[in-house]
């Protein structure tokens, strides 16, 4: 065997002990999964007896569910409310970190605490803030002499739950937008106050315009995260009141582990995902922009 031969023998062994324990990792934590997910969802099975197919019929459930369709319409109303609270914080934190001139990184690394916060630990704190003889509903009864109800009353239920998550993500999305801002060439912005701009011009028509490809990903973010609520309403309101703040994740896990129907949980799972992506992809397309700084 010439050397050229050995050496080329040596980088192929070389090579595959690289790649097959990736490989194996890929197989066992990712493709195994996903193979046995697409048998549940054609499937009945309860953990204990042997999965008997049952072929569409996971989904053609879905289609009388009432409490599936109630979880699209909270899933809605949830989206209605965290977008643009999340995209608007997003933004006025973005927009005031540039302009701060000390300690930016001791802000930056502040607001991000939240984000690595637990969520079991600030779902029991909010929940003990806003109850109703909690310390803000105290303020409000000796200021104005009322309480509110912010986890009793459905809309305001799904409010407050969107109000924990933006306190959350404001950082991590505000740091997203922030990096987007110092994209944008200053100037672009001296050119324009050249030419008389002010504030609001240089805002609407140079700022936002340059920042949607960050704009887009924060509301791509967002989307996927609603689809993903679980902690706050399940510690909070436990998906109440009148199952308005149930989510797609907590129909899951109720259905897996309390109504013992992993299957059809299965099922939800990939209509879910499927959902998320139909309307990442949708806004994606309706309102990315091509940008240039030239």
């Amino acid at each position: 065997m010439s050397k050229r031969s050995q050496f080329g023998r040596k980088e192929r062994v070389f090579g595959y002990s690289i790649i097959i324990p990736y490989i194996a990792y890929t197989a066992i934590f990712w493709g195994y999964p996903f193979v046995w997910m697409l048998i549940l969802a054609f499937t009945k099975w309860n953990f204990f007896s042997k999965p008997s197919f049952v072929w569409l019929d996971n989904f053609l459930k879905m289609f009388t569910d009432s409490v599936f369709l109630q979880i699209i319409l909270n899933t809605l109303n949830f989206l209605a409310y965290l977008i643009p609270m999340i995209l608007i914080s997003s933004l006025l934190f973005a927009l005031a970190l540039k302009k701060v001139k000390f300690g930016r990184t001791f802000i930056m690394l502040s607001f991000l605490i939240a984000n690595v916060s637990s969520g079991v630990a600030y779902s029991l704190l909010f929940s003990n803030l806003f109850a109703v003889n909690g310390p803000v509903n105290r303020i409000f009864d000796a200021l104005f002499g009322v309480t509110i109800p912010w986890f009793s009353d459905p809309q305001l239920a799904i409010f407050s739950i969107c109000l924990i998550i933006t306190w959350k993500f404001i950082g991590y999305y505000g740091l997203i937008l922030y990096a987007g801002l110092q994209q944008i060439p200053q100037s672009l912005y001296e050119a324009a106050e050249l030419d008389g701009a002010n504030g609001n011009v240089l805002f609407w028509k140079i700022t936002l315009p340059l920042l949607n490809p960050s704009l887009v990903t924060v509301t791509v973010l967002a989307i996927m995260l609603t689809f993903g609520i679980f902690t706050e309403p399940y510690l909070i309101t436990g998906g109440g009141p009148m199952q308005r703040t149930t989510t797609f994740m907590i129909y899951m896990y109720d259905t897996a582990f309390k109504r013992i129907d992993p299957s059809y949980a299965t099922t939800i799972a990939i209509v879910t995902a499927l959902l998320s992506y139909g309307l990442v992809t949708l806004i994606r397309k309706v309102f990315e922009r091509e940008v240039s700084f030239v």
